[in-house]
């Protein structure tokens, strides 16, 4: 990628660690060297990394680069909060039982505020009724 410019640079090609925006799989990847004929790139956060054609990638924007690391960031939260899967009502509960009618009849009119309300909603009942140890 000899020859490209960057913010007025010149630029002679990739150093471990650059951001790279891979227009094939439109993601941003962290330059972690080559592989044969191929660029390696690791996904922002962590991951399986893949393989680039190193003639088509080109260094990722500042706006690429925060929106890759947001998703990370996000996607390490929702797993380490549990909010990949929406909370499931406990059997019996009326309480429970209203707020997944709410959430069913949000989504049934594509409502995902209301959806999103509903879950919040929910996880806050199951934390302070459901949880072990509470009457």
């Amino acid at each position: 990628m000899a020859g490209c410019t960057g913010g007025g640079e010149a630029y002679d090609g990739p150093e471990r660690g650059d951001f790279l925006y891979d227009p094939e799989v439109r993601r941003v990847g962290e330059y972690r060297g080559a592989a044969g004929p191929y660029a390696m790139l690791r996904p922002v956060g962590g991951g399986r990394e893949w393989q680039a054609d190193p003639g088509r990638v080109r260094p990722a924007t500042r706006d690429e680069r925060i929106a890759a690391g947001l998703r990370a960031v996000n996607g390490r939260a929702s797993a380490a909060y549990g909010l990949g899967r929406p909370p499931v009502p406990e059997p019996g509960c009326a309480e429970c039982g209203e707020l997944g009618e709410a959430r069913a009849a949000a989504r049934g009119r594509f409502d995902w505020s209301a959806e999103t309300d509903a879950n919040v909603l929910l996880r806050r009942h199951q934390a302070e009724v459901h949880q072990p140890g509470n009457p």
